[in-house]
Formats: C-alpha cells, structure tokens, sequence
C-alpha cells in the first residue's frame, strides 16, 4: 500500500460517502484504496472493507456510525499507504462508541505517531496555508507556551517542502497584546519564543495582531499576488479557521503533519442537515485528494 492513497468515507450518516463518490467520479482513482463497505459505497474502486451491520440513518449520531468511523480510522493506518484522506466524522458518535478523542488528527496520532512525534493541524489552499497551534480545546483552555511554539513551529519548517520558509505569527490578545496593555503573553511568552527561532534560523514575524495579516493575505489573494507568507501560524481554532474559510472556501484542505504518514481531509464537518439529499459539494474533497498526490 505504500504507493497508495487510502480513503475513508466517515461518518455513515453524514455526507461523507456522497462526497467521496462524486470526487471519485471527478478523479482518476487508479492509485486510491477505499477503507469502508460496500453497503456505504458501492463504487468500481478497489475497497479493504470494514464490518458495518448497522442502519445508515442520514442526519443521525448513533453509536454504529461512530465505530464503524473509528474502525475504518484505525485500519487505515495499519496499511501504512502513502497518504491517507478522511471523510468527516462525528466526534460524539465515536464518543458514544467508547473512543474518546478530539478529532480524527487525534485518533491518527494515537495509532502513527513513534518516537515522540506530535500530529499538528496545518489548512491549506493553495499557497495560502494556515497552522494551529491549538486544535479542539476550549478557548478558555488554551495555553501558550515558549516550548510549544518553538516545537510546533519546528515541526512545521521540516514538514513543508518549501526552502527557508517565511511564516507570520498572529498574537494572542487584542492588537498583539499592544506592548503589555491588553495582555502579557506576546511580551512574556511569544516574543521570547520568536527569538529562540530566529537564532535557529527560523524567518517568523514578531506577534501580529491577526487582522492584519489576514487583511495582508486577503489583499494578496484578491489581486493575484504572491502571498507575504508561506504559512500564517494561529494560536487557536478559530482565529486561523475564520479567515480561512473566508478566503479559500471549498479549496480548504485540513493537513495532519509530523506524522510520517500525510493525512488530508475537507475542511468541513458531516452536515448533516444536508445528508442522503445528494446535494453536498464535493469541492474540498477533490481538493483533499489531489494534495494527498501532490504533497504540500
């Protein structure tokens, strides 16, 4: 399977197998491998099925759907392919079947990682990349380290395949923090951590205030332009995934790096307001799967 893409359909009763069959239909699927069942998805592909004995009830959070995504995460890195590309699925349906993670990235790291390695978030469009340093924790939660920046950002310089890259830090508070004024951990925490990697010989920015550098590549993307960034580096969830979303739209693509195995998968949820209509996009589904066969 090592010159293989594997692909699994997610959650059964979201959108999932409907995406992965109209971009299948969009693609050449000679060197992709479906990790499902053929009472999902029936389709003239090559497919390692996984039990399923349940109903598929669109619009649905069920115990058996959360399984049967679990299942079809875990047989997906016991191949050990090339890349792997993920379908949606519900965290609270693999809760409800006993397997407590935050998210697929979770789930891949728990069965991949060795030797230390740490999965890390990082969407793509094109040139315009975005890296979280915080994934699925409460906002309230979130802390910031000098370690986990320089690790996380580390990681990120050895994962893309790009010479010397230049990388924009957003801040954490309000206008980066405003030299102390609304928050100390641009000048205590961040700062701190920029100069460690500089003197690693890291191009990274100071902390930003966000808008700014979103604004920045906003601009850029309107006009054509090259981006200033290679990669924006957010701190949490929702101040990377807000403008990324806005800008790239169906071209999203959600990348796990650090792992030796690269997985890819659409920058959106299960919708499962629109499922078994056959009216789901299969944009950055297509888009997931050609960035699994061009790398990042």
């Amino acid at each position: 399977m090592k010159n293989k893409i594997v692909v699994t359909t997610g959650d059964v009763n979201g959108i999932g197998a409907e995406i992965t069959e109209k971009a299948l239909k969009t693609l050449d699927c000679k060197d992709i491998v479906l990790v499902s069942n053929r009472k999902i998805l029936d389709i003239d592909c090559e497919m390692v099925e996984v039990p399923f004995e349940g109903e598929i009830l669109p619009g649905k959070i069920t115990k058996e759907s959360g399984e049967f995504s679990f299942q079809c995460l875990k047989r997906a890195c016991e191949l050990r392919p090339k890349a792997i590309v993920t379908a949606p699925v519900a965290k609270e349906a693999m809760h409800l079947a006993g397997h407590y993670f935050n998210g697929q990235t979770e789930v891949l790291e728990h069965f991949l990682a060795h030797d230390g390695q740490k999965a890390e978030m990082l969407f793509a469009a094109g040139g315009f990349r975005v890296l979280l340093l915080t994934r699925h924790c409460p906002l309230k939660d979130i802390e910031i380290s000098q370690e986990l920046i320089v690790d996380k950002v580390g990681r990120l310089v050895e994962a893309l395949e790009i010479p010397s890259p230049k990388l924009a830090l957003c801040g954490l508070n309000p206008h980066a923090g405003e030299h102390g004024v609304l928050g100390r951990e641009e000048n205590e925490i961040i700062i701190p951590a920029v100069e460690k990697l500089r003197s690693l010989g890291v191009d990274i920015t100071l902390p930003q205030p966000s808008d700014t550098l979103f604004l920045g590549a906003a601009r850029a993307l309107k006009t054509g332009e090259n981006l200033p960034y290679d990669c924006y580096i957010a701190m949490y969830h929702d101040q990377g995934l807000i403008p990324m979303k806005l800008l790239a739209g169906e071209k999203a693509v959600n990348v796990t790096i650090g792992l030796d195995i690269l997985r890819t998968s659409p920058s959106h949820g299960t919708a499962f307001d629109i499922a078994g209509k056959g009216i789901a996009n299969p944009g950055s589904m297509i888009e997931a799967i050609r960035l699994a066969a061009n790398r990042i």
